[in-house]
């Protein structure tokens, strides 16, 4: 563990679905050194609260967590920079919640803050690999978010690849998996693989990381609950569920068509980006958990634990 002037004054943005799996695992970490931990929120979210947002507050209260306001996209630079200049650790977690530029505006504010360690929102694929002109315009901004930090000095900086998360390959919107039409559609080929990671072991994942010693800077760290290719997916699929279900290959040419047609359609951008492959997966016996013997939960286990929660 760091002592308490390296630790002091860590600040989480955002208490989402992410942040708030970082904020369960790292909170009572840091309350054993007594380390003050804040997170950032909208101002409307502690004037009027969602009933979710309720919740999560009274939760992050009774953990110790400080709730700190601010409307990133209504206040100033020069607000955002003496904002997060009181802090030695910022782990970011926003997202793109405030639109396109979010990540670039974020760290552009951390160097000239000069904050100690910057974890940037880069929970996802490694942007090293596509690099530019992917068709996904959130991609090429994470690429510069990278140069943007390797640039200087004065901030050290760690990455955590996860690729994406476990649950997106289920959701209705991706179309990968569909339930009620007995449907799996592969990306590309079926041998096409892609890394998955839970919130709940990122984490665990990211307060291990942060906390280990000597101290992890400068780095692209990579973690997976899982590595599958589609076509194992659809078997997963098969198994846990105990019926059969067709399978769809939407190869990349056929993507480039529908892409070519849709240009906006933001889901098929990401389907387009997924089917080719590279940067999308790395093996998971190499990971920072596989070789530190964390066990995180795959794919077969995520959703045998989802089929058992439904009614």
């Amino acid at each position: 563990m760091e002592n308490n002037t390296e630790m002091e004054n860590t600040l989480v943005l955002g208490a989402g679905e992410l942040g708030m799996a970082v904020l369960r695992s790292l909170a009572p970490r840091l309350q054993t050194t007594q380390t003050p931990l804040s997170v950032l929120v909208t101002p409307q979210s502690l004037v009027s609260p969602t009933p979710m947002q309720l919740v999560r507050q009274r939760e992050l209260d009774a953990t110790g967590v400080q709730l700190l306001p601010f409307d990133l996209a209504g206040r100033s630079n020069a607000d955002l920079i003496a904002l997060l200049g009181q802090f030695h650790t910022v782990i970011n977690c926003t997202g793109f919640v405030a639109g396109a530029g979010t990540q670039t505006r974020l760290t552009q504010a951390a160097i000239a803050a000069r904050v100690r360690r910057y974890f940037p929102w880069q929970f996802g694929v490694d942007y090293d690999v596509i690099g530019k002109g992917s068709g996904q315009p959130v991609f090429d901004e994470q690429y510069d978010v990278r140069g943007l930090l390797r640039s200087q000095t004065g901030t050290e900086w760690v990455i955590i690849s996860t690729g994406m998360f476990t649950s997106f390959l289920f959701e209705p919107g991706t179309g990968l998996v569909d339930f009620d039409a007995g449907l799996v559609r592969g990306l590309g080929t079926w041998e096409t693989r892609v890394t998955v990671t839970t919130p709940e072991d990122i984490g665990r994942l990211t307060t291990d990381i942060l906390l280990q010693q000597p101290r992890i800077r400068n780095q692209v760290i990579y973690v997976a609950s899982d590595t599958v290719s589609y076509g194992q997916l659809a078997d997963i699929v098969e198994d846990v569920t105990g019926r059969p279900f067709e399978r769809e290959l939407l190869s990349r040419e056929k993507l480039a068509l529908q892409l070519a047609q849709r240009p906006d359609d933001v889901m098929l951008r990401y389907r387009t980006a997924f089917a080719r492959g590279d940067g999308m997966w790395w093996d998971k016996a190499a990971t920072y958990n596989a070789q530190n013997g964390i066990p995180t939960t795959d794919v077969r286990a995520w959703l045998a634990a989802r089929q058992q929660a439904m009614p």
